[in-house]
């Protein structure tokens, strides 16, 4: 291996355990394949240390490790001759390089501080209010994967939880951004008497930092955060205003592993106005539509097959960096409306499964539009009706 090869970040895809020809662990294979030393972190180095990267250390030398049977993952930096020596190996399925995703979001305009609390119109739109008599979504875990949130936005602090950053230039989770803090907003902003309030404003927000302050990321970050919810127990809702046009295939390993775990699946389609993009796409994830204040689809919402409901998603107003409020438009901010009605559902059905969660946000969503599903899936997404259901859920197939 020649010492000036330029590295490149590629995600490895292993058999699975009891398909390898060798009895060794991945990162034992990947060594004596490559012959160079990279240092992996698993989700349980990032559960027990607040920076488990040491700031010092060569970014070049470093990788992730998903230790999943669905997922058997490694996320490294490699050289062009190491990856061709992986291609060879036949316990490796397949070496991907990776790519970048970008927040949906398509502008941003500033909004006084509201004087009283406000429930923003697209709050009102999903029928959140008439849903909090019977669930607030207390207690019900909502992970941001996002540019991280403003720690201290007076609407979000109640309801903010410790997350982690997965971007490697950045180690806090605070929004240097916005997009994160909008988007949690519209989730959890609390009722606290005054800003704005979100649709679930009892549920606990967790960010999960995959986009850097340029509202860019690597999908490997994506899948490292993904893998990290995994670990957690109990309700969890993974909601993702994000996406890009192309993926690599270990990303949709790692949605369908997390969903079959158990944790709900949520993103937004796409701002192209043409085809769903990735995560959206997979079967796995709930694929979310935008439509305005007419329940009309936006003209630039992306569309497909794959939409499965939409939410409000045209000038939206949410919480903003800083402390304040504004408006924003795109998938991305139709995303964690449905994201918050999930949290609803889960909050009065607490005996519920992800699956069953997800055929409640299809089974009562209303008829909006000319009925396209390519535009609007099952529908928009109705709070009241779905937090009301009385019995035990079937789940969504």
């Amino acid at each position: 291996m020649a010492s000036n090869e330029e590295r490149r970040p590629y995600i490895v895809t292993f058999k699975r355990k009891d398909q390898r020809s060798k009895l060794a662990d991945k990162q034992e294979i990947l060594q004596e394949v490559i012959s160079s030393d990279v240092s992996f972190f698993t989700a349980e180095d990032f559960a027990r240390d607040k920076n488990p990267v040491p700031s010092a250390q060569d970014m070049e030398a470093l990788g992730y490790d998903v230790n999943r049977y669905g997922a058997p993952l490694l996320m490294a930096r490699l050289t062009a001759s190491q990856v061709e020596a992986l291609e060879a190996d036949d316990d490796i399925v397949r070496v991907e390089e990776d790519g970048e995703m970008h927040a949906l979001d398509l502008h941003l305009e500033g909004t006084p501080a509201p004087q009283a609390e406000t429930i923003p119109a697209g709050i009102n739109q999903v029928k959140a209010p008439d849903a909090w008599p019977t669930s607030q979504g207390e207690g019900i875990k909502v992970f941001i994967c996002d540019t991280g949130i403003d720690s201290d936005h007076p609407d979000l602090v109640d309801n903010l939880r410790s997350g982690k950053s997965f971007v490697t230039t950045e180690s806090s989770t605070e929004d240097y951004h916005g997009h994160g803090t909008h988007c949690a907003g519209t989730v959890a902003a609390s009722l606290n008497g005054s800003g704005v309030v979100g649709v679930a404003p009892y549920a606990y927000l967790y960010p999960m930092k995959v986009l850097s302050s340029t509202g860019s990321g690597n999908w490997s970050w994506l899948i490292a955060a993904l893998d990290w919810i995994t670990d957690k127990k109990g309700a969890r809702i993974a909601s993702m205003s994000l996406g890009g046009d192309a993926a690599p295939q270990a990303l949709g390993d790692m949605c369908q592993t997390a969903y079959d775990d158990g944790v709900l699946l949520v993103a937004a389609a796409g701002n192209t106005g043409g085809p769903v993009g990735y995560p959206a796409k997979y079967e796995s994830v709930v694929a979310v539509s935008a439509v305005d204040s007419t329940d009309t689809i936006a003209g630039f919402s992306s569309r497909g097959a794959e939409v499965e409901v939409c939410a409000p998603g045209v000038n939206v107003l949410s919480t903003t960096k800083g402390g304040g409020s504004g408006h924003m438009s795109g998938t991305s901010m139709a995303c964690p409306h449905v994201s918050g009605v999930a949290a609803l559902a889960w909050g009065s059905h607490r005996g519920s499964n992800a699956k069953q969660v997800r055929w409640l946000l299809n089974a009562f969503a209303v008829n909006v539009g000319d009925g396209d599903p390519q535009k609007y899936g099952d529908g928009r997404v109705d709070a009241n009706t779905t937090a009301f259901h009385i019995g035990n859920p079937p789940e969504f197939s």
